[in-house]
């Protein structure tokens, strides 16, 4: 792993960062913990909580004003039960996975902006995999993993079509050679797709892999406990360059940035200190012109409840050279606390949400000027 010389971070003054919706925690959705999809000037979104009788989740639309809408909500059992990834939109509909529910291993599902719901597949745990995460996709075609299950159990990389036809495309052996638990999103890069897993490798700490559409894998690159490790959000493709994170390990063992090339070349740009800076990034990257845009789940100067690390999260910047800014420090007021999923790029303006704080602690749906 290559390091770069120092960089000094940046404070900017803090954006002037806009709550659209705080969850009540009933039936309008509690604890998002995913990224927003913008469709035809809309956002669409998933709630881990909330919803039905049991809590079970639901899928939400919202307006860039905060109008919100619940178009869907689970009722944990064949439906689903507990969606926690983004969207994707392909011909029109929605489509998503939940972790849970169908036979008890999570589903991947179809649905209209009208709020009609369709089980596409329901996974069986093995050799299938269990507990999806999210999907991309490549043309008319679907693309996900699992984070367990599989023919070693230790999760999967998977196709499927619109119409719920599943092909397996690699389970994990988590063998030193390979990879075990991919959570992040996969992308697709000429022809080929890219991903990360939380575990497994050559030194137990994550992976980045890549594998075909036809579903040959190989092994680019693996953490060690001298750098990054646990990169739990995905990449993000800059001119043929991939740039993510770690949520643990770097200097202070709270995360880190880095870019990997398609060739398997990492080089760590940032590590986070813990302080005003930030701590322990979930989500993935978005660039907004020459800046990579994206939040860390902890850190902060603003004293969060029920958690062992100060600070209820950040906001931040950092150019694909390293140079790091401090955008916003969330306060779990009414602002929100703990992000954990993407931002989205709407016209140069980023919406995103948080798991917690809010009107009710349930969370936010927030946006923020660059």
């Amino acid at each position: 792993m290559l390091r770069p010389q120092p960089r000094v971070v940046s404070a900017r003054p803090a954006v002037d960062e806009s709550v659209l919706y705080s969850f009540a925690g009933g039936s309008d959705g509690a604890g998002p913990q995913a990224g927003l999809l913008k469709f035809h000037g809309k956002l669409y979104g998933t709630t881990a909580g909330g919803g039905g009788v049991d809590d079970d989740g639901t899928v939400f639309e919202i307006t860039k004003t905060g109008k919100e809408k619940v178009l869907y909500s689970f009722q944990g059992g064949s439906d689903g039960a507990t969606p926690e990834e983004s969207l994707v939109e392909v011909g029109g509909a929605l489509y998503g996975a939940t972790r849970f529910g169908g036979i008890g291993h999570g589903t991947v599902f179809r649905i209209t902006t009208a709020g009609e719901e369709t089980v596409l597949y329901r996974f069986q745990g093995d050799p299938d995999g269990l507990s999806p995460t999210s999907l991309i996709a490549v043309g008319d075609t679907l693309y996900g993993t699992t984070q367990s299950g599989g023919a070693y159990g230790q999760g999967t990389v998977f196709k499927i079509t619109t119409n719920g036809a599943y092909t397996l495309l690699h389970s994990f052996e988590n063998n030193y050679s390979d990879g075990q638990s991919p959570t992040g999103p996969l992308i697709s890069v000429a022809g080929t797709l890219y991903g990360t897993t939380d575990f497994g490798g050559l030194n137990g700490y994550g992976t980045v892999f890549k594998i075909t559409e036809s579903g040959s894998e190989s092994l680019l690159y693996s953490f060690d406990q001298f750098g990054g490790f646990n990169p739990y959000g995905g990449l993000i493709d800059v001119g043929g360059v991939l740039y993510g994170m770690t949520t643990y390990g770097g200097k202070s063992d709270v995360g880190t940035v880095f870019k990997i090339t398609t060739g398997g070349v990492l080089t760590n740009l940032y590590d986070f200190a813990g302080g005003s800076d930030g701590a322990l990034p979930f989500g993935g990257l978005t660039k907004v012109g020459g800046t990579l845009y994206g939040t860390t789940a902890r850190g902060g100067d603003n004293a969060c409840q029920d958690s062992s690390l100060s600070g209820c999260g950040t906001i931040f910047g950092i150019t694909p050279g390293g140079e790091y800014s401090q955008l916003y420090q969330f306060t779990s007021g009414s602002d929100g606390a703990v992000p954990v999923g993407n931002l989205t790029n709407v016209n140069g303006k980023l919406y995103g949400m948080t798991n917690g704080g809010g009107a009710k602690n349930d969370g936010t749906v927030f946006s923020f000027a660059p």
